[in-house]
C-alpha cells in the first residue's frame, strides 16, 4: 500500500506539527505517511503579518490538494479562513495544545517584572492590543518571523527585545518549553480563537481517507473550535484582527457545558469590551455566533472597522506562529 502523502508547511513548527500527526496516524491505522514540503505566500513574504491577508499560509497547501499533488494537509487551524473550502473537508481536529499565550523574556522575569518602557515584541495585532490594555506601560515592537528568530530577538546574542509574546503551543511542540518565564493567564490575555489547535484536511470526495483520518478527531475540541470560530466568522473579523475567543468544556450538572469568552479590543488597548456565554457542545456554532452577536450591539463594530460598500468589516488580516 502507498504511503499518504501529507502536506506541510517548511517551518520548524509546521513541520513539528505535521510529524506529530503522521505518527499518530501510523500508530492508530498502520498507514505510512510521507512528508511533502509546500512553500506558502506567507513563508515567501516579508511583510508585516496583519497586511499578508487571510489564508496566506494555507492556499498554497489547498492547492496542492486540489490538484491531487498532496493525499491531505495539516494547519493550524487559526491560519485557516473562516468560510469553508469547496471540494475540502477538516476529516479531524486533534486534541488541542494548551492554547494561552507565553512570555519569553530577559532574567526569567514575568510581565509584571518587566519595568516601565520594555521593549515586547509580538507579530499579532490581538495581543499588541491586549498588551496596551494592561496599562504597564511596555513599549510594543510589531515582529515577525519564525519561532527561533523571535526568540533569539530576546535570548540571542544580539538580541534587542526584553521579552517576545507566541503561542505557548509553538513552543510546546518544538520542545521549547523551558524557555517560558510567564504562561499569561487568560483573563490578561485572551487567546486567538482556535490557538493551539490543528486541522487535518483532505478533499471530501476521498471517503476512505475521511473515514482513516477521522480516528484523529477529538469531540471536545472540536466542540469548543467550532464555537470560537463561528463567534469569529460572526465578527467578520481575520485570524489576526484584535479579535480574542477561548472557548472550554467543562461538566456541567446536565453533562459537558461550554463557556465561552470573547473580546473585542481597540489596537491601542484604550477600548474594549468582553463577555462570555455558555450552552452545550451541540449548541457550539449558535453559541458563537449569538456571543458576537452581543458584542456588536455593544459596539464591538466600531472597534473592528467600519462596514464596507459589499458590508464586509475592514479587516486587519494574517496569520502567525
Amino acid at each position: 500500500m502507498t504511503a499518504l502523502r501529507l502536506g506541510t508547511r517548511g517551518s520548524a513548527l509546521a513541520l513539528a506539527q505535521s510529524r506529530g500527526i503522521a505518527d499518530a496516524l501510523r500508530a492508530a491505522t498502520g498507514r505510512e505517511v510521507e512528508l511533502v514540503e509546500v512553500v506558502t505566500a506567507g513563508d515567501r513574504s516579508s511583510a508585516p503579518v496583519h497586511r499578508l491577508g487571510v489564508g496566506v499560509f494555507v492556499s498554497a497547501l489547498r492547492d496542492a490538494l486540489a490538484a491531487n499533488e498532496i493525499d491531505f494537509a495539516v494547519h493550524s487551524y487559526k491560519d485557516l479562513p473562516t468560510a469553508g473550502q469547496a471540494g475540502l473537508h477538516i476529516a479531524a481536529v486533534p486534541p488541542r495544545e494548551d492554547p494561552r499565550d507565553a512570555l519569553v523574556a530577559r532574567d526569567g522575569r514575568t510581565l509584571a517584572e518587566l519595568p516601565p518602557e520594555a521593549t515586547v515584541g509580538t507579530g499579532a495585532l490581538r495581543r499588541i492590543a491586549q498588551l496596551h490594555a494592561l496599562g504597564l506601560q511596555l513599549t510594543v515592537v510589531p515582529i515577525r518571523g519564525n519561532v527561533d528568530s523571535r526568540v533569539k530577538r530576546v535570548l540571542g546574542p544580539e538580541a534587542d527585545l526584553d521579552a517576545v509574546v507566541l503561542a505557548r503551543a509553538g513552543l510546546v511542540r518544538l520542545g521549547r518549553a523551558d524557555e517560558i518565564t510567564e504562561t499569561i493567564d487568560p483573563m490578561l490575555m485572551l487567546p486567538a480563537p482556535a490557538q493551539g489547535a490543528l486541522a487535518v484536511e483532505c478533499r471530501a470526495d476521498d471517503s476512505d481517507l475521511v473515514e482513516l483520518l477521522s480516528v484523529l478527531d477529538h469531540a471536545p475540541t472540536r466542540a469548543a473550535i467550532t464555537a470560537e470560530r463561528a463567534f469569529l466568522a460572526t465578527l467578520e473579523a481575520g485570524c489576526s484582527a484584535p479579535v480574542a475567543g477561548y472557548a472550554e468544556l467543562a461538566e456541567g450538572d446536565d453533562g459537558d457545558e461550554i463557556y465561552l469568552r470573547g473580546a473585542v479590543i481597540s489596537p491601542d488597548g484604550s477600548r474594549d469590551i468582553r463577555l462570555s456565554r455558555t450552552g452545550t457542545p451541540a449548541e457550539a456554532t449558535e453559541i458563537g455566533k449569538a456571543l458576537a452577536a452581543e458584542l456588536l450591539d455593544l459596539g464591538a463594530d466600531s472597534i473592528l472597522g467600519t462596514p464596507t460598500e459589499s458590508g464586509a468589516r475592514t479587516q486587519h488580516l494574517g496569520a502567525t506562529e
